[in-house]
């Protein structure tokens, strides 16, 4: 993983300085809460509905275990004993103490950690897939690029008053794929224009094929195009989304195509030599000499019901022979999903040193992962896995649920996410049952702003107020993967009391017409939302 220069210690202990400064200025009356907003959404610190709420930095998802022992220490020093991991791949403690922020920023920067620009109108992160360097199938490793974009991104003048935020994912407002053209050269396909919230829209293609030495410089020029023209008069519609819509993509090409055509050979191109030395900190491990295929683990896969399904859900296969990829669940019962405790997070750190070379990684999922595991120990990793809680055999099954913090924490929502998460939790507790329903992704957020990503779930849930009370919108068809579609809505909202017997119904729906092996959002999509609609309101 990147290693921090003399440079970068030196720009984040100059920036926790300032901030210290202007914390005690806050604490002394010396700054209003209005004067000391911007300042503290700089160093990803809200207030929200009972106490601050620090937003700290995981760059692209990638956590060493040195790392994670710390944001436990955190947890523990200044928090109530626990994290919750989020959606951007980024962690949050929802009880920080104002007069506590200072010491804490420092405790991060020991570790190369900080919470710079994970909030505010800015890039917040750059993510990228949580089994990049190590997926069998990737073409190349994304990790050297997305840590040239963050290093570009950050505290980078133009970008510090965008019309919104920007959260660089994929279903979002930029994306980059890696691809090869014609002539087999690897280079990026770009897509822009994504986004959740209150207008959610699937993003498009601007350009097939750029050659990586023009990365920043075609970054620089859709950036720039949008700062010159999103709307700051309307905070709605201060999107790139909206502004792709408003001019088209044909428009939005053009001026992004002149500007990156006066611009792709400037001071951005990105030499050989800088992608090479970036490339060094993402080199992989000393791997052993290992084959694949391992006769004990296949006796126990046959012999041994719940490590079989364990396996199938939350294994992945390596790009190298005799290593395996392990996603820990952070969805057990009876727990928001998302939560990490802190003994938790020092024992799975204990495991990422024992199991994994010392990495990790976060998922946009809410979920973590171990990169590097030996195939021939998955048995022993499995029982200790089970051992903390952490091995749910559900990973992109109905209860590897997405969800907010919802009106439990956030002064935005309109509706809690939490409960209704582990109502449903509980209510498909039978993990046979889940495990034969196949890929089935529900999300749940409890505003508009769409921060559990509930229009890309295959079922999503909405939480929102009417007259005083939470109710629940759901959405069928969504999805973020390459055949991304924003959910439709199915009809009238729930109450929290009927919204899990109305997610039961999709679930009957789905098993009445399902064909063999098919997809939840294949079914829906083969059947469309009629007979969803006619079941689940019947009795409404």
């Amino acid at each position: 993983m990147y290693q921090y220069d003399r440079f970068d210690h030196q720009i984040l202990a100059d920036r926790n300085a300032q901030f210290r400064n202007q914390v005690e200025r806050r604490l002394s009356g010396e700054l209003s809460e209005d004067e000391f907003r911007p300042l503290r959404l700089m160093n990803g610190l809200y207030l929200q509905l009972h106490a601050y709420m620090l937003r700290v930095a995981i760059p692209y998802g990638v956590l060493s275990s040195a790392q994670l022992r710390q944001l436990a220490m955190i947890a523990r020093k200044y928090d109530r004993d626990y994290g919750h991991f989020t959606t951007r791949q980024n962690i949050q403690y929802n009880w920080i103490k104002l007069e506590d922020m200072p010491d804490l920023l420092d405790d991060l920067a020991k570790v190369e950690m900080h919470a710079i620009q994970t909030s505010g109108n800015c890039i917040r992160n750059i993510s990228t897939d949580q089994f990049a360097g190590v997926a069998k199938d990737e073409l190349e490793d994304p990790r050297p690029y997305a840590e040239i974009l963050r290093q570009w991104s950050s505290f980078h003048p133009e970008y510090s008053f965008l019309p919104r935020d920007r959260a660089a994912v994929y279903f979002h407002d930029m994306a980059y794929r890696l691809v090869k053209n014609e002539a087999g050269e690897v280079g990026f396909q770009v897509i822009v224009g994504g986004g959740m919230g209150r207008t959610p829209i699937v993003g498009k293609v601007i350009k097939d094929w750029i050659p990586k030495k023009h990365l920043l410089s075609y970054s620089e020029s859709v950036m720039r195009v949008y700062n010159s023209y999103g709307r700051r008069d309307n905070i709605y519609k201060a999107r790139i989304k909206i502004l792709v819509q408003e001019l088209g993509i044909e428009e939005f090409r053009r001026q992004v195509d002149a500007d990156y055509a006066q611009n792709m050979d400037s001071a951005l191109e990105l030499e050989d030599a800088e992608i090479d030395r970036m490339r060094a900190f993402f080199a992989p491990p000393a791997y052993k000499s290992l084959q694949d295929g391992d006769a004990a683990v296949a006796a126990l896969i046959a012999g041994n019901k719940q490590f079989k399904m364990w396996h199938d859900r939350n294994v992945t296969a390596h790009k190298a022979p005799g290593y395996s990829i392990v996603t820990i669940s952070l969805k057990p019962k009876g727990v928001a999903p998302g939560d990490a405790t802190t003994d938790q997070m020092y024992a799975i750190a204990d495991l990422a040193d024992e199991y994994s070379l010392g990495t990790l990684r976060t998922t946009f999922k809410q979920n973590l992962v171990l990169t590097d595991v030996e195939t021939s120990r998955l048995p022993e990793l499995w029982e200790r896995l089970k051992a903390l809680g952490v091995a749910t055999a559900t990973v992109d099954g109905l209860t590897d649920i997405i969800a907010c913090p919802g009106l439990d924490y956030c002064s935005l929502a309109n509706a809690r996410s939490i409960p209704v998460a582990q109502r449903l939790i509980d209510r498909f507790d039978d993990i046979d049952f889940v495990h034969d329903l196949g890929d089935l992704r529900l999300n749940i957020s409890g505003c508009i702003n769409a921060c559990g990503h509930h229009h890309a779930g295959n079922i999503g849930i909405l939480g929102v107020d009417k007259k005083g009370e939470e109710f629940y919108q759901v959405t069928l068809g969504g999805s973020p993967e390459d055949d991304a579609s924003v959910g439709k809505i199915m009809g009238p909202a729930f109450s929290e009391h009927d919204i899990v017997p109305a997610i039961e119904k999709v679930i009957e729906v789905f098993l009445a017409n399902r064909e063999p092996e098919e997809r939840f959002l294949d079914c829906y999509r083969r059947i469309g939302m009629e007979p969803f609609k006619e079941r689940v309101y019947a009795d409404h």
